[in-house]
Protein backbone atom coordinates (compact mmCIF):
# COMPACT_ATOMS: atom_id res chain seq x y z
CA UNK A 1 0.00 0.00 0.00
CA UNK A 2 1.36 3.48 -0.79
CA UNK A 3 2.30 5.89 2.00
CA UNK A 4 0.24 9.42 1.81
CA UNK A 5 0.71 12.70 2.89
CA UNK A 6 -1.69 15.59 3.36
CA UNK A 7 -1.92 19.04 5.16
CA UNK A 8 -4.20 17.82 7.85
CA UNK A 9 -4.87 21.71 9.35
CA UNK A 10 -7.23 24.39 7.47
CA UNK A 11 -5.51 26.13 4.70
CA UNK A 12 -5.03 29.46 5.95
CA UNK A 13 -2.31 31.34 7.79
CA UNK A 14 -2.47 30.56 11.46
CA UNK A 15 0.02 29.49 14.29
CA UNK A 16 0.67 26.00 13.53
CA UNK A 17 -0.07 24.00 10.64
CA UNK A 18 0.36 19.66 10.72
CA UNK A 19 1.22 17.85 7.65
CA UNK A 20 0.08 14.33 8.65
CA UNK A 21 1.93 11.09 6.77
CA UNK A 22 0.38 7.21 6.41
CA UNK A 23 1.49 4.03 4.94
CA UNK A 24 4.49 1.59 5.32
CA UNK A 25 7.45 3.93 4.64
CA UNK A 26 5.57 7.08 6.58
CA UNK A 27 8.47 7.31 8.78
CA UNK A 28 11.24 6.72 6.47
CA UNK A 29 9.74 9.38 4.02
CA UNK A 30 9.21 11.50 7.10
CA UNK A 31 13.11 10.95 8.03
CA UNK A 32 14.21 12.00 4.61
CA UNK A 33 12.52 15.93 5.14
CA UNK A 34 13.78 15.93 9.15
CA UNK A 35 16.68 16.47 11.33
CA UNK A 36 16.50 16.38 14.62
CA UNK A 37 18.68 18.42 17.57
CA UNK A 38 18.90 15.11 18.89
CA UNK A 39 20.21 13.28 16.05
CA UNK A 40 17.38 10.54 16.75
CA UNK A 41 15.87 9.47 13.00
CA UNK A 42 11.69 9.10 13.29
CA UNK A 43 12.12 5.19 12.31
CA UNK A 44 14.33 4.76 15.70
CA UNK A 45 11.56 7.01 17.77
CA UNK A 46 8.71 4.84 19.76
CA UNK A 47 5.47 5.44 19.45
CA UNK A 48 3.55 8.80 20.60
CA UNK A 49 6.91 10.02 20.65
CA UNK A 50 8.22 13.43 19.48
CA UNK A 51 11.18 15.39 18.69
CA UNK A 52 12.28 18.94 17.63
CA UNK A 53 14.37 20.09 14.46
CA UNK A 54 14.88 21.52 11.23
CA UNK A 55 11.86 20.35 7.97
CA UNK A 56 13.96 20.01 4.81
CA UNK A 57 13.83 19.45 1.41
CA UNK A 58 15.21 15.75 0.52
CA UNK A 59 18.27 17.14 -0.86
CA UNK A 60 18.85 19.17 2.35
CA UNK A 61 17.17 22.68 1.46
CA UNK A 62 15.92 24.20 4.80
CA UNK A 63 12.62 25.41 5.10
CA UNK A 64 11.36 25.67 8.61
CA UNK A 65 11.66 24.32 12.61
CA UNK A 66 9.22 22.11 14.14
CA UNK A 67 7.94 18.87 16.05
CA UNK A 68 7.33 15.71 14.50
CA UNK A 69 5.16 13.24 16.81
CA UNK A 70 5.70 9.41 15.39
CA UNK A 71 2.68 7.19 15.70
CA UNK A 72 3.61 3.37 15.69
CA UNK A 73 0.89 0.70 13.94
CA UNK A 74 -1.20 -0.39 15.05
CA UNK A 75 -1.90 2.02 17.64
CA UNK A 76 -2.14 5.12 15.21
CA UNK A 77 -5.24 7.14 14.06
CA UNK A 78 -5.42 4.70 10.23
CA UNK A 79 -3.90 1.39 12.01
CA UNK A 80 -0.41 2.31 10.01
CA UNK A 81 2.86 3.62 10.89
CA UNK A 82 1.85 7.62 11.17
CA UNK A 83 3.86 10.54 11.16
CA UNK A 84 3.07 14.38 11.90
CA UNK A 85 5.14 17.53 11.16
CA UNK A 86 4.09 20.65 12.90
CA UNK A 87 5.29 23.68 11.27
CA UNK A 88 4.10 27.40 11.28
CA UNK A 89 1.07 27.68 9.74
CA UNK A 90 2.35 30.00 6.94
CA UNK A 91 0.37 28.73 3.75
CA UNK A 92 3.77 29.40 1.73
CA UNK A 93 6.09 26.92 4.35
CA UNK A 94 3.77 24.11 4.59
CA UNK A 95 2.68 23.78 0.69
CA UNK A 96 6.67 23.41 0.53
CA UNK A 97 7.09 20.96 3.36
CA UNK A 98 4.19 18.78 1.73
CA UNK A 99 5.83 19.17 -1.65
CA UNK A 100 9.37 18.34 -0.03
CA UNK A 101 7.02 14.82 1.46
CA UNK A 102 5.70 14.24 -1.98
CA UNK A 103 9.20 14.33 -3.71
CA UNK A 104 10.78 12.09 -0.79
CA UNK A 105 8.05 9.35 -2.05
CA UNK A 106 4.67 9.70 -0.42
CA UNK A 107 1.64 10.26 -2.44
CA UNK A 108 -1.06 13.15 -2.15
CA UNK A 109 -4.02 11.81 -0.15
CA UNK A 110 -7.47 11.85 -1.54
CA UNK A 111 -10.34 13.63 0.38
CA UNK A 112 -10.88 11.14 3.51
CA UNK A 113 -8.32 8.55 2.29
CA UNK A 114 -6.86 8.54 6.26
CA UNK A 115 -9.94 7.50 7.97
CA UNK A 116 -10.97 4.95 4.93
CA UNK A 117 -7.67 3.59 6.18
CA UNK A 118 -9.04 3.62 9.69
CA UNK A 119 -12.46 1.82 8.48
CA UNK A 120 -10.36 -0.49 6.43
CA UNK A 121 -8.13 -1.37 9.12
CA UNK A 122 -10.85 -2.30 11.36
CA UNK A 123 -10.05 1.35 13.58
CA UNK A 124 -13.79 1.69 13.45
CA UNK A 125 -16.78 1.02 11.62
CA UNK A 126 -18.85 2.96 9.01
CA UNK A 127 -20.90 4.40 10.76
CA UNK A 128 -18.36 5.67 13.08
CA UNK A 129 -16.27 6.99 10.27
CA UNK A 130 -19.15 9.04 9.08
CA UNK A 131 -19.66 10.56 12.79
CA UNK A 132 -15.84 12.42 11.64
CA UNK A 133 -17.15 14.71 9.66
CA UNK A 134 -20.17 15.27 12.11
CA UNK A 135 -17.94 16.33 14.26
CA UNK A 136 -16.11 18.57 12.18
CA UNK A 137 -19.23 20.46 11.01
CA UNK A 138 -21.01 20.66 14.85
CA UNK A 139 -21.94 23.48 14.95
CA UNK A 140 -23.62 23.90 19.07
CA UNK A 141 -23.02 22.02 21.59
CA UNK A 142 -26.21 19.43 21.39
CA UNK A 143 -25.18 18.24 17.29
CA UNK A 144 -21.56 17.93 19.16
CA UNK A 145 -22.80 15.49 21.93
CA UNK A 146 -24.91 13.42 18.54
CA UNK A 147 -21.80 13.61 16.51
CA UNK A 148 -19.47 11.59 19.33
CA UNK A 149 -22.10 9.70 20.59
CA UNK A 150 -22.02 8.64 16.80
CA UNK A 151 -18.31 8.26 16.66
CA UNK A 152 -18.18 5.75 20.04
CA UNK A 153 -20.86 3.73 18.09
CA UNK A 154 -24.44 4.58 19.46
CA UNK A 155 -26.21 4.29 16.11
CA UNK A 156 -23.90 0.98 15.30
CA UNK A 157 -25.16 -0.82 18.59
CA UNK A 158 -28.46 0.11 17.86
CA UNK A 159 -28.20 -1.14 14.33
CA UNK A 160 -26.69 -4.58 15.55
CA UNK A 161 -29.33 -5.15 17.97
CA UNK A 162 -31.94 -4.94 15.08
CA UNK A 163 -29.63 -7.51 13.37
CA UNK A 164 -29.24 -9.92 15.93
CA UNK A 165 -33.19 -10.28 15.71
CA UNK A 166 -33.11 -10.69 11.88
CA UNK A 167 -30.35 -13.62 12.31
CA UNK A 168 -31.99 -15.08 15.34
CA UNK A 169 -35.12 -15.93 12.45
CA UNK A 170 -32.42 -16.98 9.86
CA UNK A 171 -30.47 -19.13 12.37
CA UNK A 172 -34.26 -20.81 13.15
CA UNK A 173 -34.60 -21.17 9.50
CA UNK A 174 -31.69 -23.07 8.52
CA UNK A 175 -31.31 -25.35 11.39
CA UNK A 176 -34.73 -26.34 10.92
CA UNK A 177 -33.68 -26.98 7.13
CA UNK A 178 -30.89 -28.76 7.32
CA UNK A 179 -31.21 -30.92 10.70
CA UNK A 180 -34.96 -32.38 10.20
CA UNK A 181 -33.55 -35.25 11.73
CA UNK A 182 -32.89 -33.52 15.12
CA UNK A 183 -35.25 -32.37 17.28
CA UNK A 184 -35.33 -28.51 16.19
CA UNK A 185 -38.66 -26.89 16.87
CA UNK A 186 -40.68 -26.46 13.84
CA UNK A 187 -40.47 -22.83 12.12
CA UNK A 188 -44.13 -22.27 11.19
CA UNK A 189 -45.58 -18.75 9.42
CA UNK A 190 -47.01 -18.24 12.53
CA UNK A 191 -43.42 -18.24 14.59
CA UNK A 192 -41.84 -16.27 12.50
CA UNK A 193 -44.44 -13.59 11.82
CA UNK A 194 -44.17 -13.34 15.73
CA UNK A 195 -40.20 -12.99 15.55
CA UNK A 196 -39.86 -10.72 12.68
CA UNK A 197 -43.00 -7.78 13.95
CA UNK A 198 -40.52 -6.62 16.84
CA UNK A 199 -37.64 -6.63 14.53
CA UNK A 200 -39.94 -4.33 11.69
CA UNK A 201 -40.69 -2.22 14.57
CA UNK A 202 -37.30 -1.35 15.68
CA UNK A 203 -36.61 -0.10 12.02
CA UNK A 204 -39.55 2.07 11.88
CA UNK A 205 -38.37 3.51 15.11
CA UNK A 206 -34.73 3.95 14.11
CA UNK A 207 -36.03 5.21 10.36
CA UNK A 208 -38.24 7.93 12.52
CA UNK A 209 -34.77 10.08 14.00
CA UNK A 210 -33.48 10.08 10.58
CA UNK A 211 -35.59 13.75 10.48
CA UNK A 212 -34.11 15.07 13.29
CA UNK A 213 -30.46 13.69 12.22
CA UNK A 214 -30.87 15.47 9.29
CA UNK A 215 -31.32 18.53 11.06
CA UNK A 216 -28.46 18.12 13.20
CA UNK A 217 -26.44 17.28 10.60
CA UNK A 218 -27.23 20.22 7.89
CA UNK A 219 -29.56 22.53 10.03
CA UNK A 220 -32.77 23.49 9.45
CA UNK A 221 -34.04 24.81 5.69
CA UNK A 222 -36.12 27.67 6.22
CA UNK A 223 -37.55 29.76 3.75
CA UNK A 224 -39.20 33.67 4.70
CA UNK A 225 -42.05 34.63 1.91
CA UNK A 226 -44.53 36.99 2.12
CA UNK A 227 -46.04 39.85 -0.11
CA UNK A 228 -43.55 42.21 -1.34
CA UNK A 229 -42.50 45.15 1.23
CA UNK A 230 -43.73 43.01 4.59
CA UNK A 231 -40.02 43.08 5.32
CA UNK A 232 -38.71 39.62 4.67
CA UNK A 233 -35.21 41.20 3.64
CA UNK A 234 -35.25 43.18 7.12
CA UNK A 235 -35.74 40.03 9.30
CA UNK A 236 -33.31 38.34 6.83
CA UNK A 237 -30.94 40.97 7.65
CA UNK A 238 -31.48 40.71 11.50
CA UNK A 239 -30.92 37.24 11.82
CA UNK A 240 -28.07 36.93 9.65
CA UNK A 241 -26.48 39.96 11.45
CA UNK A 242 -25.21 41.97 8.37
CA UNK A 243 -27.08 43.34 5.05
CA UNK A 244 -26.90 40.60 3.02
CA UNK A 245 -30.50 41.51 1.09
CA UNK A 246 -31.34 44.97 -0.17
CA UNK A 247 -34.11 46.79 1.82
CA UNK A 248 -36.16 49.56 -0.41
CA UNK A 249 -39.48 50.35 -0.43
CA UNK A 250 -39.68 49.19 -4.26
CA UNK A 251 -41.97 46.36 -4.36
CA UNK A 252 -40.35 43.21 -5.87
CA UNK A 253 -36.67 44.33 -5.26
CA UNK A 254 -35.83 41.08 -4.17
CA UNK A 255 -35.88 38.84 -7.40
CA UNK A 256 -33.52 35.99 -6.46
CA UNK A 257 -32.81 33.73 -3.59
CA UNK A 258 -30.50 35.15 -0.61
CA UNK A 259 -29.07 32.17 1.26
CA UNK A 260 -27.20 32.15 4.82
CA UNK A 261 -26.51 30.42 7.40
CA UNK A 262 -27.23 31.45 10.62
CA UNK A 263 -27.42 30.11 14.47
CA UNK A 264 -30.69 31.09 16.15
CA UNK A 265 -30.55 30.16 20.25
CA UNK A 266 -29.92 26.13 19.53
CA UNK A 267 -30.81 25.77 16.27
CA UNK A 268 -28.52 26.01 12.78
CA UNK A 269 -30.91 27.81 9.91
CA UNK A 270 -30.05 27.84 6.46
CA UNK A 271 -31.76 30.69 5.50
CA UNK A 272 -33.38 31.68 2.36
CA UNK A 273 -34.98 34.97 1.47
CA UNK A 274 -36.92 35.15 -1.22
CA UNK A 275 -38.97 37.42 -4.12
CA UNK A 276 -42.52 38.33 -2.84
CA UNK A 277 -45.22 36.25 -3.38
CA UNK A 278 -48.02 38.55 -5.72
CA UNK A 279 -49.27 38.38 -8.95
CA UNK A 280 -47.26 40.19 -11.40
CA UNK A 281 -46.69 40.80 -14.98
CA UNK A 282 -42.52 41.61 -14.65
CA UNK A 283 -40.76 38.55 -16.63
CA UNK A 284 -37.71 38.68 -14.29
CA UNK A 285 -39.94 38.95 -10.88
CA UNK A 286 -42.19 36.10 -11.63
CA UNK A 287 -39.23 33.65 -12.16
CA UNK A 288 -38.21 34.88 -8.88
CA UNK A 289 -42.07 33.57 -7.32
CA UNK A 290 -41.41 30.09 -9.31
CA UNK A 291 -38.20 29.84 -7.29
CA UNK A 292 -39.67 31.48 -3.98
CA UNK A 293 -42.77 28.51 -4.44
CA UNK A 294 -40.12 25.93 -5.03
CA UNK A 295 -37.97 26.64 -1.87
CA UNK A 296 -41.44 26.74 0.32
CA UNK A 297 -42.36 22.87 -1.10
CA UNK A 298 -38.29 22.02 -0.27
CA UNK A 299 -38.13 23.86 3.45
CA UNK A 300 -38.24 22.42 6.87
CA UNK A 301 -39.22 25.42 8.36
CA UNK A 302 -41.24 28.51 6.71
CA UNK A 303 -41.11 31.56 8.13
CA UNK A 304 -44.26 33.65 7.00
CA UNK A 305 -44.26 37.55 7.06
CA UNK A 306 -47.26 39.80 7.37
CA UNK A 307 -47.47 43.45 7.52
CA UNK A 308 -49.10 44.78 10.99
CA UNK A 309 -50.22 47.91 9.17
CA UNK A 310 -52.15 46.41 7.00
CA UNK A 311 -55.30 43.78 6.80
CA UNK A 312 -55.15 40.78 4.91
CA UNK A 313 -55.10 41.16 1.14
CA UNK A 314 -55.75 39.19 -1.40
CA UNK A 315 -52.02 38.61 -1.88
CA UNK A 316 -51.54 37.50 1.76
CA UNK A 317 -54.62 34.96 1.56
CA UNK A 318 -52.82 33.92 -1.78
CA UNK A 319 -49.61 32.87 -0.24
CA UNK A 320 -51.02 31.58 2.65
CA UNK A 321 -53.17 29.00 0.40
CA UNK A 322 -49.60 28.18 -1.23
CA UNK A 323 -48.15 27.10 2.26
CA UNK A 324 -47.89 23.51 2.22
CA UNK A 325 -49.78 21.74 5.01
CA UNK A 326 -46.98 19.39 6.49
CA UNK A 327 -44.57 21.65 7.41
CA UNK A 328 -44.56 23.59 10.05
CA UNK A 329 -44.80 27.76 9.49
CA UNK A 330 -44.37 30.32 12.01
CA UNK A 331 -46.28 33.45 11.10
CA UNK A 332 -44.47 37.01 11.73
CA UNK A 333 -46.58 40.38 12.33
CA UNK A 334 -43.93 42.84 11.06
CA UNK A 335 -44.06 46.45 11.94
CA UNK A 336 -45.68 45.85 15.05
CA UNK A 337 -44.22 49.09 16.30
CA UNK A 338 -47.32 50.80 13.84
CA UNK A 339 -50.78 51.00 14.53
CA UNK A 340 -51.90 47.86 13.86
CA UNK A 341 -54.71 47.16 11.41
CA UNK A 342 -53.72 43.42 10.91
CA UNK A 343 -56.24 41.61 12.80
CA UNK A 344 -54.35 38.56 14.48
CA UNK A 345 -56.82 36.74 15.54
CA UNK A 346 -57.35 35.91 11.92
CA UNK A 347 -53.20 34.52 11.48
CA UNK A 348 -53.99 32.67 15.17
CA UNK A 349 -56.74 30.50 13.68
CA UNK A 350 -54.35 29.69 10.71
CA UNK A 351 -51.38 29.27 12.62
CA UNK A 352 -49.91 27.49 16.11
CA UNK A 353 -47.00 30.25 16.00
CA UNK A 354 -48.07 34.20 15.60
CA UNK A 355 -45.17 36.25 16.51
CA UNK A 356 -45.53 39.95 16.66
CA UNK A 357 -41.38 41.73 15.76
CA UNK A 358 -40.44 44.93 14.63
CA UNK A 359 -37.56 43.54 12.61
CA UNK A 360 -35.73 46.54 11.87
CA UNK A 361 -35.05 47.27 15.21
CA UNK A 362 -35.15 43.41 17.06
CA UNK A 363 -38.02 42.91 18.56
CA UNK A 364 -39.42 39.73 19.09
CA UNK A 365 -36.26 38.05 18.14
CA UNK A 366 -35.97 36.38 21.55
CA UNK A 367 -39.91 35.21 20.64
CA UNK A 368 -38.84 33.88 17.39
CA UNK A 369 -36.08 31.97 18.77
CA UNK A 370 -38.21 30.20 21.43
CA UNK A 371 -40.26 29.29 18.56
CA UNK A 372 -37.62 27.45 16.70
CA UNK A 373 -35.92 25.83 19.56
CA UNK A 374 -39.46 24.33 20.81
CA UNK A 375 -40.08 23.03 17.19
CA UNK A 376 -36.36 21.72 16.68
CA UNK A 377 -34.64 21.09 19.65
CA UNK A 378 -35.89 18.12 21.40
CA UNK A 379 -35.53 16.28 24.53
CA UNK A 380 -36.77 13.26 23.44
CA UNK A 381 -34.11 11.92 21.18
CA UNK A 382 -30.95 11.01 23.13
CA UNK A 383 -27.57 10.96 21.66
CA UNK A 384 -26.83 7.49 23.51
CA UNK A 385 -29.48 6.06 21.51
CA UNK A 386 -28.21 6.38 18.62
CA UNK A 387 -29.89 8.25 15.35
CA UNK A 388 -30.28 7.85 11.38
CA UNK A 389 -27.91 11.06 10.17
CA UNK A 390 -27.71 10.71 6.57
CA UNK A 391 -29.13 9.49 3.63
CA UNK A 392 -26.96 6.31 2.95
CA UNK A 393 -27.90 5.18 6.35
CA UNK A 394 -31.90 5.79 5.97
CA UNK A 395 -31.59 4.28 2.21
CA UNK A 396 -30.02 0.93 4.03
CA UNK A 397 -32.40 0.36 7.18
CA UNK A 398 -35.60 1.73 4.03
CA UNK A 399 -34.61 -1.58 1.92
CA UNK A 400 -33.88 -4.11 5.07
CA UNK A 401 -37.41 -2.65 6.18
CA UNK A 402 -38.82 -3.31 2.15
CA UNK A 403 -37.27 -6.87 2.31
CA UNK A 404 -38.77 -8.05 5.70
CA UNK A 405 -42.23 -6.62 4.94
CA UNK A 406 -42.21 -8.48 0.91
CA UNK A 407 -41.21 -11.53 3.20
CA UNK A 408 -44.24 -11.28 5.52
CA UNK A 409 -46.34 -10.89 2.86
CA UNK A 410 -45.07 -14.00 0.98
CA UNK A 411 -45.64 -15.74 4.68
CA UNK A 412 -49.28 -14.47 4.68
CA UNK A 413 -49.63 -15.76 0.81
CA UNK A 414 -48.25 -19.05 2.03
CA UNK A 415 -44.72 -19.24 -0.19
CA UNK A 416 -42.51 -21.89 0.71
CA UNK A 417 -39.86 -20.98 3.59
CA UNK A 418 -37.07 -20.59 1.21
CA UNK A 419 -38.13 -18.32 -0.96
CA UNK A 420 -38.91 -16.17 2.54
CA UNK A 421 -35.18 -17.11 3.77
CA UNK A 422 -34.00 -14.91 0.71
CA UNK A 423 -35.93 -11.72 1.50
CA UNK A 424 -34.56 -11.94 5.00
CA UNK A 425 -31.06 -12.61 3.55
CA UNK A 426 -31.19 -9.57 1.40
CA UNK A 427 -32.47 -7.28 4.82
CA UNK A 428 -29.56 -8.63 6.42
CA UNK A 429 -26.87 -7.62 3.82
CA UNK A 430 -28.99 -3.66 3.65
CA UNK A 431 -27.71 -3.93 7.86
CA UNK A 432 -24.94 -4.67 7.11
CA UNK A 433 -23.76 -2.65 4.23
CA UNK A 434 -24.93 0.39 6.70
CA UNK A 435 -22.61 -0.57 8.97
CA UNK A 436 -19.85 -1.06 7.01
CA UNK A 437 -19.23 -4.96 7.88
CA UNK A 438 -20.17 -6.25 4.05
CA UNK A 439 -20.01 -3.27 1.73
CA UNK A 440 -18.66 -2.65 -1.57
CA UNK A 441 -15.80 -1.06 -2.28
CA UNK A 442 -17.82 1.54 -4.35
CA UNK A 443 -20.33 2.66 -1.40
CA UNK A 444 -16.95 3.24 0.62
CA UNK A 445 -15.04 5.54 -1.89
CA UNK A 446 -18.62 7.01 -2.05
CA UNK A 447 -18.88 7.67 1.79
CA UNK A 448 -14.91 8.99 2.15
CA UNK A 449 -15.05 11.44 -0.91
CA UNK A 450 -17.57 13.82 0.87
CA UNK A 451 -14.38 13.71 3.72
CA UNK A 452 -11.88 16.83 3.81
CA UNK A 453 -8.57 15.96 1.90
CA UNK A 454 -5.99 15.54 5.42
CA UNK A 455 -9.20 13.84 7.08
Amino acid sequence: MKTIAAIATPHAAGGIAVVRVSGPKALSIAGACFRSVSGKQPAEMEGYTCTYGTFCTPDGKELDDGILTVFRAPHSYTGEDVAELSCHGGLYVTGQLLEALLAAGAAPAEPGEFTKRAFLSGKMTLTQAEAVMDVIGAAGQRELSFARAQQNGALFRRVQQISQGLVRSLGDLAAWADYPEDEIPAVTPESLEASLRPVVTQLEETLATYTYGRILRSGVSAVIVGKPNVGKSTLFNLLSGCNRSIVTEIAGTTRDVVEEEIRLGNVTLRLWDTAGLRETQDVIEQMGVQIAEERLRQADLILAVFDTARPLDADDRRMMEQLPAQQPVIAIANKSDQTARLDLEQLQKRFSYVIPMTAKDGDGLEALRQAVEQLFYTEQVTPELGIVSNARQKQCLEQAKEQIQLALDALAQGELLDAVTVLLEEAADSLLSLTGERVSEAVVDDVFSRFCVGK
